[in-house]
């Protein structure tokens, strides 16, 4: 009897655990320096994350990126000499569903130059959740000041001729959405793998 009783308790513990760390901290939790490739229709990125300065924002990347949810997403905003944004919306412009808006860890001294990973988010500093956008600058202007500036969370590693390709695609206005500086020819990302540990 005592052993089934703390077979029960073993299982409700170990449920309770899991629960608890389904917010990607339980996601290679001792490594500080987490490596991810971007799968793209232009070619392959390898960008290493940097949970040491942003552990709120890599730990939110990577519960996405557990989830599959990057999977088949858009590059939707392209702006050359200065971001190439994605993760928010499918094939079909469709906005994909979101984890609750996180802090805003913009103060980590991390800055937004060219070729970093920064969280993209409203005019609220706290309303980033899924999107981010690669720097193709130096964006001094999305560093904190006066105000609060934009989250860099990582670093691409490999694959910077990818983005620059990406930066030379050919935009325009989409009358449908209202949006400016969209992809002519849709550029996707079809999967963000977790690599191993070095």
């Amino acid at each position: 009897m005592q052993s089934l009783v703390a077979l029960v308790l073993l299982v409700v513990a170990t449920s309770t655990l899991a629960k608890a760390k389904d917010d990607g901290s339980q996601i290679q939790a001792s490594n500080f320096y987490p490596r991810v490739k971007f799968v793209t229709t232009m070619g392959d990125i390898i960008v290493e994350l940097d949970r040491n300065r942003a552990p709120i924002t890599v730990n939110n990347f990577l519960r996405y990126v557990d989830k599959r949810s990057y999977e088949d997403t858009i590059f939707h905003r392209i702006v050359p000499e200065f971001v190439i944004q994605g993760g928010g919306y499918d094939t079909d412009f469709i906005e994909k569903p979101s984890f609750a808006a996180i802090f805003n860890e913009s103060g980590n001294g991390l800055k937004n130059k060219m070729y970093n990973i920064t969280m993209a988010r409203k005019n609220d500093p706290h309303s980033a959740t899924r999107q981010f956008f690669f720097n193709m600058n130096n964006n001094d202007s999305l560093d904190p000041g006066r105000d609060w500036g934009y989250t860099v969370f990582g670093s691409v590693q490999e694959g910077y001729e990818v983005l620059d390709k990406m930066a030379e695609v050919k935009t325009d206005f989409d009358p449908k959405y209202g949006w400016s500086d969209v992809p002519v020819e849709q550029i996707i990302l079809k999967k963000v793998i977790i690599l191993p540990p070095i």
